[in-house]
C-alpha cells in the first residue's frame, strides 16, 4: 500500500514579486518548493465578505476547531469503510472519493462550490452552514454503521448457536420432546455439557452431586470433539444445587426449554438475519462512500475559508494574495517547509497594513502574535499562511 500524499496549503502576498502579479507569485512559490519537494497547483479561493478585525479573529478560532472536527469525521468514515471492507485497500480506495473524483484530483482542481456555499454570504453564516452539514453527515453515517454492526453481531451470535460446540450451540436440533421431563410437579431435566475427558467422572458422580437425583436417569444426548451432552433428572427443589455443583466441577449446565418448531424457527432467524445483514452492508457502504465525499468536501471548503481569513489577518487590505496547493510526501513536506521558511521568513510580523501596491506600511509584530494566539493554537506558527494535512 502506497502512503497517502501530504498536502500543503500555502498563501503568500503577491508582493513577493515586484510585479505584484498572481501568476508570477505562483511561479515564485513553485520555485521556492521546487519539483524535488513536491508539485504545486493553483488553489482558487473566492473573495468573501470581510467583517471587523474582532470578528475575523473569532472566525479564525472557529475555523480551527471546525477544521479539526471535519478531519475527525473524514477519518472516522474512512475507518468505517476499512472495517466494512475488511481492510481491502484497493476497494477502500475506490470508495474514498470526493465529488466522484480521487482525492488528489479533487484537490488539484478545487473550485469553491458557489451554489451550495454562496460566497456573498457572511463568513459566520458559511461557518454555521458547514458546521451543521458536517454534524448531520457524522450522525447519519454513525447511525447507519451502528445499524449494520448491530445486525452483524446478531447474525454472528445466531450462527455461533448453530455451529459452536455443545457448550454454546443451539440445542433445538438435538433435543427430542421425550428427552425432557415436562409438566411434572416434582421433577425436571437438566442438560449438562461435560468435557469429554471428564465424561467418566460425570457418570460416576452425577447421582451424588445433590440430594434427590433420580438414579440412572442420565443419558447421553450428543457428542462432539470437545463435549458430551448429558441429560439428568432431579427433583425440582434440589435442581439449583445440582446445577451449582456441576459448575463447580466446570461442567456447563445448558438452559433449554423445548418449543414446537424451534429448529425451523432458528433456521428462519439465521436466514432472515443473513439477508438483512447483506442489505445493510450495501446501505452502509453507500452511506460511507457518500459520507466520505461530503465530509471531505466540507473539510476542503473549511480549509479554504481558513486560508482566506488567516490571509486577511496576516497580510491586511487590499487583499492581494496567491494560494498554492503543494502535493508532496510526509518526508519531503519538511524540506518544502524549510525552503519556504528560508525564502519567506521576512514576512513574519510585518504583514499588516499595506498600500495599494502591497508594500508594507507598518510593522505590527504584536498583532501578529495576537493572531497566532487566536488562530494557530493547533500548530507551529509560520511567517506565512501554511496548513499541512493528509487524507488518511
Amino acid at each position: 500500500m502506497s502512503k497517502p500524499s501530504t498536502y500543503l496549503l500555502v498563501s503568500l502576498p503577491t508582493s513577493i514579486v515586484p510585479s505584484n502579479d498572481k501568476d508570477e507569485a505562483l511561479t515564485a512559490l513553485r520555485e521556492a518548493v521546487t519539483n524535488d519537494y513536491g508539485t504545486t497547483h493553483p488553489f482558487s479561493i473566492p473573495s468573501f465578505k470581510i467583517g471587523t478585525l474582532d470578528a475575523l479573529v473569532q472566525q479564525a478560532d472557529d475555523l480551527a476547531k471546525l477544521d479539526s472536527a471535519a478531519e475527525g469525521v473524514v477519518n472516522k468514515v474512512g475507518d468505517s469503510l476499512r472495517a466494512i471492507l475488511e481492510g481491502d485497500e484497493a476497494k477502500i480506495a475506490q470508495q474514498k472519493t470526493i465529488n466522484d473524483k480521487p482525492v488528489d484530483q479533487y484537490l488539484r482542481s478545487f473550485s469553491w462550490n458557489k451554489v451550495k456555499y454562496r460566497a456573498d454570504k457572511p463568513i459566520a453564516d458559511l461557518i454555521s452552514s458547514l458546521q451543521k452539514e458536517l454534524s448531520g453527515i457524522d450522525n447519519d453515517v454513525k447511525a447507519k454503521f451502528n445499524q449494520y454492526n448491530t445486525c452483524k453481531t446478531s447474525l454472528l451470535a445466531s450462527q455461533r448457536r448453530q455451529t459452536g460446540n455443545l457448550s454454546t450451540k443451539s440445542l433445538a436440533p438435538l433435543i427430542a420432546p421425550n428427552t425432557l421431563v415436562q409438566d411434572s410437579e416434582y421433577l425436571e431435566t437438566h442438560l449438562i455439557a461435560v468435557p469429554n475427558a471428564a465424561a467418566k467422572d460425570y457418570l460416576r458422580s452425577y447421582e451424588t452431586l445433590s440430594p434427590m437425583v433420580v438414579p440412572r436417569s442420565s443419558t447421553e444426548i450428543a457428542k462432539d470433539d470437545e463435549f458430551t451432552l448429558f441429560a439428568a433428572t432431579v427433583f425440582k427443589k434440589h435442581g439449583a444445587e445440582f446445577v451449582h455443583r456441576c459448575r463447580e466441577k466446570r461442567w456447563t449446565p445448558r438452559e433449554y426449554r423445548y418449543e414446537e418448531g424451534g429448529r425451523e424457527k432458528e433456521a428462519k432467524e439465521v436466514d432472515s438475519l443473513t439477508k438483512e445483514e447483506r442489505k445493510l452492508w450495501g446501505e452502509a457502504l453507500r452511506m460511507g462512500n457518500t459520507g466520505y465525499s461530503e465530509a471531505g468536501m466540507i473539510w476542503v471548503h473549511v480549509m479554504a475559508l481558513r486560508v482566506f481569513v488567516e490571509t486577511v489577518l496576516r497580510y491586511g487590505l487590499p487583499l492581494e494574495f496567491v494560494c498554492g496547493l503543494v502535493q508532496t510526501t510526509s518526508k519531503n513536506a519538511k524540506k518544502a517547509k524549510a525552503s519556504l521558511d528560508d525564502r519567506y521568513d521576512y514576512l513574519a510580523g510585518n504583514a499588516f497594513g499595506r498600500d495599494k501596491k502591497g508594500r508594507v506600511q507598518k510593522d505590527d509584530s504584536s498583532l501578529a502574535n495576537d493572531m497566532q494566539a487566536a488562530g494557530h493554537a493547533d500548530h507551529e506558527y509560520t511567517a506565512y499562511v501554511y496548513y499541512e494535512f493528509e487524507f488518511q
